[in-house]
């Protein structure tokens, strides 16, 4: 009996019971999407590090009989997305996860989640950041933001760089291993901008409107759009411009419903449209 009729996503991340990010947010996008999710877990929280107060368990001791058990099951994965990653042994074990399942037909999303505003995230030290540079020679797409893609490279942070930095900065981290790159989240005034670079090609910005503030969850419903749609043969340009659109439109709703910032977004309305 085989396992692998069904087109599936590996996610390996942290599962937040409640403020809809990581797996919790991965999972129903990828489904949606038509795509089993598969996921894989770090660390499992009652509701994520930016409320007050949460419960978690780390999950690293576990990881590797885990997927031990997936690869008795002769498990093969169409895509692996990969994000936030606590520790050093978690990126070992990450390692270890795409030397088996990481194959020439399949497509491998890194979202090298570290920081932002030009600041590692307090949970993060720079012996940890130094070490995600490990998983970037196995990453099909790279998904930074600009502070990750300054941290991944050795280079200045600076928040206003223009197309020809943005260019040279992708061309860094090109030549590290990834073929298709967007810088996530550049403020442009009104906007946000998505930098894209393909190996190739021209590289494109993709704009929406920015609305309202920064939420959890919002990197983590772009990254899994970006692994489904390439597992679906969607182009890169395209696909982050469905993503982009996308958050857009969530977020206006979720300020119509006023939910607070650590409440995440509201895609569970728009899934259907997915």
């Amino acid at each position: 009996m085989s396992h692998n009729r069904q087109k599936k996503i590996a996610v390996i991340n942290d599962f937040s019971g409640f403020g809809r990010c990581s797996i919790a947010a991965s999972l129903p996008i990828i489904s949606a999407m038509k795509i089993q999710c598969c996921p894989l877990p770090t660390s499992i929280f009652s509701n994520h590090t930016g409320f007050d107060s949460f419960y978690f368990t780390d999950y690293t001791d576990h990881m590797d009989a885990y997927i031990d058990e997936w690869v008795k099951l002769g498990l093969n994965f169409h895509g692996i997305l990969t994000g936030f990653l606590g520790s050093p042994e978690q990126i070992l074990i990450v390692k270890r996860f795409l030397d088996l399942f990481k194959k020439e037909d399949n497509i491998t999303v890194i979202d090298p989640v570290m920081g932002d505003y030009g600041k590692l995230y307090p949970t993060y030290s720079p012996l940890l950041a130094e070490q995600m540079c490990a998983l970037v020679p196995y990453a099909d797409i790279l998904t930074p933001n600009l502070t990750e893609a300054c941290i991944l490279t050795g280079t200045e942070y600076k928040p206003d760089m223009d197309k020809e930095a943005l260019a040279e900065l992708c061309r860094k981290l090109s030549d590290m291993g990834p073929k298709k790159i967007v810088i996530s989240g550049l403020e442009r005034g009104e906007d946000l901008e998505n930098f894209i670079y393909e190996t190739g090609k021209q590289p494109q910005a993709v704009r929406e409107h920015k609305v309202g503030p920064c939420r959890s969850g919002t990197g983590d419903v772009f990254s899994s759009i970006i692994a489904a749609d390439a597992v679906n043969g969607v182009d890169f340009t395209s696909s982050v411009r469905h993503a982009s659109s996308f958050i857009a439109k969530v977020l206006r709703r979720t300020i119509e419903l006023d939910l607070p910032k650590t409440d995440g977004i509201c895609f569970e309305e728009f899934l259907q449209e997915i």
